[in-house]
């Protein structure tokens, strides 16, 4: 019988693996893999499968039969590749343990070095090197990392030791500690061991190995990795991968080092070779910033033949992988090797310049290019930046490790940074340097400040990929963790105080200093052309006023999907004219006020109307409870006594009549109160009991469009009445509407083509969608209150267990924030079918919030909807979904 593979060898003579088994090889395994196919220096290894990861879950921490007599077959390989012998006391195989998820994952476990060191290897590996520093080096290295990746010890117990000896012996850096030093450090270190972890520091390089791959599948279910997997919505059976590796040293002197390097620049896309490089160091000083690594460039005067070898090689990488890279090497003794590559993070100006150079270059096609760019990445060109007029007080200077600009309070861990912004606060979050522990803090903070790193370290990486504003290397900055605040040039900010971050330019800035939105140009404009061209979906947007619609348009909108008019009442010099229609005694007073609100609903038609000349709009006539338009019982009742008490003092004036109107107030509160008031008298109910609100609003509509087309603009009216349940609700009202815009027209002397349609909010609209169809031109998902009335969830009050739901697995994803496909989404596949089977030229779309939202973009694209609208600012990331929808779904 032949056994199942778990486990997949790689050397530079080829792989059993190759790219197009990354979900199987996780993205770390495949890339080395292919490296290996396609002969790029590296160490040898080998790859145990996400499989063996499922597996190991699914049978209670237990590996599947065969598991590991294949990890010591591929050991054998590696020790017969290497000349080595794992444990071997004069000439031990020594090898590096990487978690490998299929894409890349900052709260997975971090890497673990020189794992087969002991008390007996070390003396071999001293001996073999003629370099005994070199040796002890490498032990406390694998310590430290063993017991905090492995034994979860504290980093920072390890690191109180280190900075003790440095201080006894008056160095600064790592490199300058002698043998003696360093053999004094392993001592104590495994003392540090044994008191936290309660267990001699194993000296078995087998058990090292299984105790690491242990801890890699753990990994994968630890806080951090959950968390970064419930923001990037990945799913939690895809398991990670573990990478075991042929160590190959970067501290083994001047003519070893290593370094991170892109090929081209993540922040803004230029075509050059980026990156950063240490001399006689190991990976993990590079990326956590513990010393200033030096420009990729210099490497050329340094070692010219090492980066030479570097050029051939990440040109080859990029173009074989044909995408930005982002990789890892290490030079020992003047040999370079590449440790890793895999495709580059990049911020959404870096991905939109590479995409459209490569298809220039005829590396990729347009619709590769287009696919290059997420929705989510657009979103960060919509973030802020700092107002140029703004006066601002710089008080220090680091890298600009990610663009963008955020204001917030300063706070010094991740798990406040949790705590304060789901109290409302916005945040700065301020380390010496980030690790995987930070993933949860660093999601929500509004920017990341550290005081070591550079622009590949950790914080800077994990903050392009988030699109959030990244300051690193601030090394003026001294933070004082138990005092809980930072000094910088003299000043000092205080946990809660306010700082400002320019990501473009790396400014720190004390207190808060206005933002402003980017605006988008360049070659975004040909993308969003790409996609235009591939999309399906129409992409509408929500705009109430002129100025939303010309923004809009500005944007690429190709309509308005949904004009709320009771928000063109809240104007100051509406909300009087408003109250006044709501307290009316009769019908003739609640038309006379109506009389004072045509004019102001025309207006602001005609406005919207012009700014989407050509295009059509969607008006949907008032919706909201009438209670809405009214102050607070509260508030009304304290000025009544304010008045009262006035009254009573003798004061001249006379307050009878306010006193009046302010009782008679209160009583239509009462009057109007309900106890579901979003399931009360509103949409079309209000406009059945009370048919002179809509009346007007028809008038108001009909009325602007019949000016606007004497003046020669092409308008496109669509009347959407809301809330409708039932077929007779919408024939009622149709009738109403109807009515007056004859009425209109025929005072003009003029024919308008309108549309009147529905919004399908309700479950029973959805269900008995073929009846409503009859008398509907069109149909729009109100998919925020169509999920309220299918699931029961108030939208006000589910912030309270939501996210519990979310974080426990109860659901996936906020039905607020991306259709609930498989319980709106069925209605509504119902309501579209039902629909056309009446009206197959019927025009459906969605215009509730998720009209922005990437997966439910796609939804609608899928069940065969005409548009989707969105915010006017989300308009393009609707374009480039809409397109990826086109794409993925031929």
């Amino acid at each position: 019988m032949v056994q199942h593979k778990y486990v997949y060898f790689f050397g530079n003579g080829g792989s059993d693996g190759s790219a197009s088994d990354r979900n199987l090889l996780g993205g770390k395994g495949a890339y080395l893999a292919e490296m290996a196919n396609i002969h790029v220096p590296i160490p040898s290894g080998f790859t145990i499968t996400t499989e063996v990861c499922t597996a190991y879950y699914d049978n209670n921490n237990q590996y599947p039969e065969g598991v590991k007599e294949q990890v010591k077959k591929s050991l054998k390989k590696l020790e017969e590749v290497n000349g080595t012998k794992f444990g071997d006391a004069d000439d031990a195989l020594l090898v590096s343990v990487r978690s490998g998820a299929r894409i890349s994952m900052p709260g997975m476990m971090d890497t673990v070095l020189n794992l087969g060191l002991n008390d007996i290897t070390v003396e071999g590996l001293a001996k073999k090197s003629g370099n005994p520093r070199f040796a002890y080096d490498c032990y406390r290295r694998f310590i430290t990392m063993f017991g905090d990746v492995v034994l979860d010890i504290d980093h920072a117990d390890f690191e109180k030791i280190l900075n003790a000896k440095k201080k006894e012996l008056g160095v600064t850096l790592d490199t300058e500690l002698d043998v003696n030093a360093l053999k004094d450090l392993v001592s104590k270190y495994k003392i540090i061991v044994n008191k936290k972890a309660n267990i001699d520091f194993p000296q078995d390089p087998m058990e090292q190995l299984w105790m690491a791959v242990n801890a890699v599948f753990d990994s994968w279910n630890n806080q951090r990795a959950i968390t970064y997997r419930r923001i990037n919505k990945i799913p939690d059976n895809w398991g990670t991968a573990v990478n075991v590796q042929t160590m190959v040293y970067g501290n083994m002197g001047n003519t070893s080092g290593t370094g991170v390097a892109f090929t081209r620049d993540p922040a803004t896309g230029e075509s050059r070779f980026f990156g950063e490089y240490l001399i006689n160091a190991q990976g993990e000083d590079v990326v956590a910033g513990t010393r200033t690594p030096q420009p990729i460039e210099t490497l050329k005067s340094t070692m010219p033949e090492v980066y030479g070898q570097l050029e051939v090689i990440y040109k080859k990488l990029e173009l074989h992988f044909k995408d930005m890279q982002d990789i890892e090497f290490t030079i020992q003794e003047g040999k370079l090797y590449m440790l890793q590559s895999r495709t580059g993070k990049r911020t959404a100006n870096a991905a939109i310049n590479i995409a459209v150079d490569m298809v220039a270059e005829g590396l990729i096609d347009i619709n590769t290019a287009v696919l290059r760019i997420t929705p989510e990445q657009l979103d960060q060109l919509l973030h802020p930046m700092i107002d140029p007029s703004a006066k601002v007080k710089v008080i220090a200077k680091g890298l600009p490790a990610s663009p963008g600009a955020a204001v917030g309070i300063v706070v010094f861990d991740a798990e406040t940074a949790e705590q304060w912004v789901a109290d409302g606060a916005k945040v700065i979050l301020v380390r010496n340097e980030t690790s995987p522990e930070d993933i949860g803090g660093m999601h929500v903070a509004e920017g990341i400040l550290t005081v070591h790193g550079g622009m590949t370290s950790h914080a800077a990486v994990v903050a392009r990929g988030m699109g959030k504003c990244c300051i690193a290397g601030c090394g003026q900055i001294s933070i004082n963790e138990e005092g809980q605040y930072f000094t910088i040039n003299g000043y000092t900010v205080n946990k809660g105080d306010h700082i400002t971050l320019n990501g473009s330019t790396g400014e720190v800035i004390l207190g808060q200093v206005k933002l402003i939105t980017s605006e988008l140009s360049g070659k975004l404009d040909v993308v969003l052309e790409w996609a235009d061209n591939i999309k399906k979906l129409k992409i509408r947007t929500n705009a109430d006023t002129p100025n939303d619609a010309k923004i809009a348009r500005k944007f690429g909108a190709e309509g308005i999907g949904l004009c709320r008019t009771e928000h063109m009442f809240f104007a100051e010099d509406r909300i009087e004219v408003v109250r006044q229609m709501i307290l009316a005694g009769d019908e003739y007073a609640r038309k006379q006020a109506l009389i004072k609100l045509l004019p102001m609903q025309k207006k602001d038609f005609i406005g919207i109307f012009e700014a989407m000349d050509g295009y059509p709009v969607t008006i949907r006539l008032l919706d909201p409870p009438l209670h809405e338009f009214l102050p607070s019982r509260e508030d009304a009742v304290a000025h009544l006594a304010q008045l009262k008490e006035a009254d009573s003092s003798g004061s001249d004036k006379d307050n009878a009549g306010e006193i009046e109107v302010s009782e008679q107030l209160i009583k239509r509160i009462d009057s109007l109160h309900e106890l579901n008031p979003m399931l009360g008298h509103r949409g079309c109910r209000l406009g059945i009991t009370y048919p002179e609100i809509y009346a007007m609003q028809a008038e108001a509509i009909i009325e602007a469009a019949c000016e606007l087309a004497k003046r020669g603009k092409t308008v496109i009216p669509e009347i959407m009445i809301p809330l409708v349940g039932h077929r007779q609700e919408l024939v009622v009202t149709k009738r109403n509407v109807m009515r007056v815009a004859e009425l209109v027209m025929e005072k003009h002397n003029l024919k308008i083509k309108y549309q009147i349609g529905t919004m399908i909010e309700l479950p029973r609209a959805a269900l008995t969608a073929d009846k409503i169809a009859k008398d509907a031109e069109f149909f729009s998902f109100g998919t925020n209150d169509l999920t309220q009335t299918t699931l029961g969830y108030s939208r006000d009050d589910a912030g309270k267990f939501l996210p519990f739901y979310i974080e426990h697995g109860i659901l996936d994803v906020d039905p607020f924030v991306a259709i609930d496909q498989e319980g709106v989404g069925e209605l509504m596949k119902i309501a579209v079918k039902k629909g056309r089977s009446t009206r197959p030229d019927l025009k459906i779309g969605i215009c509730g919030e998720h009209g922005g939202e990437s997966s439910s973009i796609e939804f609608a694209h899928r069940i065969g909807l005409d548009y989707v609208s969105c915010s006017p600012y989300r308009v393009p990331i609707a374009r480039i979904a809409a397109a990826h929808a086109a794409l993925k779904n031929k």
